[in-house]
């Protein structure tokens, strides 16, 4: 969510492209940015009858942080933040407000003020009645102030005292209940045929919500045009990233109101597009859907198959250069495939990262205000990236603040994945500071008595590092002499440098597997190569529209791990050439006959059938230590049911020990399809995905590790060695009883030599 909200904020100063709608003067009060909005008055000269829905934004989805909608007497305001797409406009909003002000607080003299946009829009004065009670308000928004990235900001005025009141007093307090909402009504606007506003309104970065894209054929796919929508896929993940994507298909019919894609060649075309003109290049055109000015359609054309792909290409490649109502492709030259692990949206493994490289918007490295907010910048993480020696990160922090008026205790905080790293105070009269910090795995604090060492800090693959600028400001109220004395707070400036830097480089690529929590969280090992140049996908020779589904979805979501599309990926539906190529392999459908081995893996069979094998001890998450022999299996389990079940499996391929398959999996029944894609759709489902087998049920996800493990990468023997060791204690022991022994073997015979010499030289004397 603090991606989410900083981004807001970023393009709340200017930086997003505003839709194509009318525009009214600004207020004076308002800023610019809003000012150049669209704004719902705009929905007056379009259709009445055109398509309505609408939208409920709940503040427990939409606050920046669990604690940020309490309100205290330093830290007064608090914001949510939301988008308007350029293809909608809104007609009603509606503020739902629940709030519970502190008993303490004057009546009256109390208040809380709401601003859209900075315009303040509602006023609610705190009566006697409503002290220390739950009390519901409902406010209506002027349209007119609503833009396409909008922020509403709470404001509380709040007093306990007539006179020499403390503004930092504990008893001055409202907490904004997550129950609050705002209830908006959209309206559809007819757009124009122009792809220079690509990739609008298929995907608007506007929106919030996932992604839901749909994608049409005439019939069940070639290969082509199933690599060509995968591709497609990728591109429109990487766009949605954090929001999640998914693409349902459909063959020989369009969505209901919705945008879609369409693949036609000019021999293979849907009903609904035969009489549309012949192509005789690969082209991207947008028009209405039939029948339905307000939904679009993006048409994949070609002559072949080949076409598609030229197609798509041009899309991923060259999506700026798209304008008018068609554009033709006409070519595309793909340079070097991608190098190992240099994916956009990973942190460099191979030099130092600046912080510049891992802002995702506009002045994301600097806040203001009495209490400044969190700075945070996301490091996403190769799963593979071998720490497990590494005595820590180096990280190069310069950071700029204003001085604090008097050594009063402030101080800058740095977090990593909310785990407390490191302090350094801020120093009254100076405005630059830099430190060079390590990212301890195991962190230590020291006094001059004693050594605390805290347990080893886990990065992952998204990780957090925030900072936090803590001024302790001083105020006063009144005194024991009767004085009545009043410092005004001023606000503070906090900036970390862009040229800060983190060094991940020099550390190996080493890791166990089969791990299905890398597959969900990033795509590995699939995503060791952002444009999946490493990586076949094994789909079937008639894949219905819930297996298309899965391929798009499974696609998307690795582009939005990446920040890239999968401009490699290669399909087969012939296992043969799985065999003769050097790739891991994505599987969509069935395990072939060949693959499936009863020792080590489920599968399933027909007509909601399967069998499982249960290991002998089961842990709760992979971060659990496992021996092997806990997870040989125990026992194997047939079971017939008529539910719906679906799973992902991971194993080694047997072609190469340094290759691996993943397949999603279902008993072919359509709910079985659709848990599986809501399965890789949801992150919270994703996050109960481990191990080598997730067992997808209507109840949810279960996880099982099972079977022999392998590993992916390359160790020297030495540091293979050191790290066997490390996760078997006994073993460890026991070289390190027998080095002891060994050492003690090698002092006695010294000490025998030395004893004999001396003896020796008595004896000549």
């Amino acid at each position: 969510m603090t991606r989410l909200t900083g981004w807001f904020t970023a393009l709340l100063m200017g930086t997003a492209t505003l839709s194509c709608l009318a525009v009214q003067p600004a207020s004076p009060m308002m800023p610019t940015y809003a000012a150049a909005a669209p704004i719902a008055l705009t929905a007056t000269a379009s259709d009445p009858n055109a398509p309505l829905r609408d939208s409920l934004l709940n503040f427990a989805q939409v606050a920046p942080s669990p604690g940020s909608m309490a309100l205290r007497g330093t830290q007064t305001t608090s914001q949510i933040e939301f988008g308007v797409r350029s293809d909608e406009v809104v007609t009603r909003a509606l503020l739902n407000l629940s709030y519970r002000p502190s008993p303490a607080l004057i009546p009256t003299l109390s208040q809380l003020k709401i601003y859209l946009n900075d315009e303040m829009v509602g006023l609610v004065t705190l009566t006697a009645d409503q002290l220390g009670k739950r009390n519901q308000t409902q406010i209506s928004l002027d349209p007119r102030f609503i833009a396409d990235f909008n922020r509403i900001r709470l404001e509380l005025v709040g007093h306990y005292a007539n006179v020499c009141e403390n503004p930092a007093n504990s008893t001055i307090w409202l907490d904004i209940g997550k129950e609050s909402r705002l209830d908006l009504t959209l309206q559809k606007l007819p757009l124009k045929d122009d792809l220079s506003h690509f990739p609008e309104p298929f995907f608007d970065a506007r929106d919030a919500r996932p992604l839901t894209l749909p994608m049409v054929f005439s019939t069940q796919p070639t290969l082509n045009q199933q690599r060509a929508a995968a591709m497609l896929a990728s591109w429109f993940g990487s766009k949605a990233a954090w929001r999640g994507q998914t693409f349902p298909v459909l063959y020989n019919q369009l969505p209901e109101q919705q945008h879609a894609v369409v693949f036609a060649t000019n021999a293979q075309r849907p009903d609904f597009l035969n009489d549309h003109p012949s192509v005789s290049k690969p082209t991207v055109e947008i028009v209405s859907q039939p029948g339905n000015p307000y939904e679009k359609m993006l048409l994949i054309l070609g002559r072949d198959d080949n076409d598609l792909i030229t197609a798509v290409q041009g899309i991923a490649q060259g999506e700026l250069l798209l304008r008018g109502d068609t554009s033709t492709i006409d070519s595309v030259k793909l340079r070097e495939p991608r190098k190992a692990y240099d994916a956009p949206s990973w942190v460099r493994t191979d030099r130092r990262t600046t912080f510049a490289e891992l802002t995702q918007y506009q002045n994301q490295l600097q806040s203001d205000g009495l209490q400044p907010n969190p700075i945070s910048l996301t490091l996403n993480l190769p799963p593979d990236l071998f720490l497990v020696r590494a005595r820590g990160i180096d990280m190069d922090l310069i950071y700029r603040y204003s001085a604090p008026i008097q050594q009063d205790g402030s101080r800058l905080a740095v977090h990593l994945n909310n785990q407390f790293m490191q302090d350094y105070p801020l120093q009254p009269k100076d405005t630059a500071d830099k430190q060079i910090l390590r990212l301890s795995l195991i962190q230590g604090l020291q006094d001059s008595s004693r050594q605390l060492t805290i347990p080893a800090l886990r990065l992952g693959v998204v990780n957090q590092l925030r900072f936090d600028f803590d001024y302790a400001n001083t105020f006063i109220g009144g005194t024991a002499d009767g004085r009545c004395e009043t410092v005004a707070p001023v606000g503070h400036h906090v900036v970390i440098d862009e040229s800060s830097s983190i060094d991940f480089s020099g550390y190996r690529h080493y890791i166990e597997m089969p791990s299905l929590r890398a597959f969900a969280n990033a795509g590995f090992p699939f995503s060791r190569y952002a444009d999946l140049s490493q990586t076949l996908v094994l789909v079937n020779k008639n894949p219905g529209q819930q297996q298309m589904t899965t391929l798009l979805d499974a696609l998307g979501n690795m582009g939005a791990q990446t920040g890239y599309p999968a401009l490699r990926v290669q399909l087969t539906d012939d296992w043969r050439n799985a065999k003769e190529q050097d790739r891991d392999l994505l599987m969509i459908g069935t395990i072939p006959a060949d693959l499936q081995d009863e020792r080590t893996i489920n599968t399933l069979v027909e007509a909601a059938q399967g069998w499982m094998n249960k290991p002998m001890r089961q842990p709760l998450s992979d971060i659990t230590a496992q021996n092997s022999s806990d997870r040989q299996v125990e026992s194997t389990t047939t079971i017939g049911s008529r539910g719906p079940l679906a799973a992902i499996i991971g194993f080694q391929s047997p072609f190469n020990a340094q290759r691996s398959v993943v397949a999603l999996l279902a008993d072919g029944s359509p709910r079985a399809w659709d848990l599986l894609n809501s399965a890789m759709l949801d992150s919270s489902k994703r996050g109960n995905v481990f191990g080598s087998a997730a067992i997808i049920r209507e109840s949810g996800v279960d996880s099982l590790r099972v079977g022999e493990s392998y590993y992916v990468g390359h160790l020297p023997w030495w540091e293979r060695l050191w790290n066997a060791l490390a996760t078997h204690p006994f073993w460890l022991a026991s070289c390190a009883v027998i080095v002891v022994v060994l050492f003690a073997l090698m002092a006695w015979r010294l000490m025998r030599m030395v004893s004999r010499r001396r003896l020796a030289e008595d004896d000549d004397e």
